[in-house]
């Protein structure tokens, strides 16, 4: 679970990033789910785009592939969304710290 900060400096990373998944009318097939999959391997953080023609709003395009990518949803405006999974192996992204209470 991502803390309000770590979320910030997420949403601070993905400003400059380019939009590199995009779910059409075919809403979120196999093949989106496998490019996203690779794609968060890969960067750690994406952003995602849902075109107008889709079945599926992007709130529910982002939780649907969180849940089936087992990452979480950073923020989602609009028709774009951005999703965060840790690369165990190799991270890319440091995140701040969580308080402890």
């Amino acid at each position: 679970m991502l803390t309000s900060k770590q979320r910030a400096y997420l949403r601070s990373l993905a400003n400059p990033i380019e939009t590199i998944l995009i779910v059409g009318k075919g809403g979120i097939s196999a093949d989106v789910v496998r490019q996203a999959e690779d794609a968060l391997t890969a960067r750690e953080l994406i952003k995602g785009k849902v075109l107008q023609s889709s079945p599926v709003s992007a709130r529910e395009a982002a939780d649907q592939l969180a849940s089936e990518t087992s990452s979480e949803t950073v923020q989602v405006i609009g028709s774009k969304f951005m999703l965060y999974r840790r690369n165990e192996k190799e991270p890319k992204i440091s995140l701040p710290k969580a308080r402890k209470k």
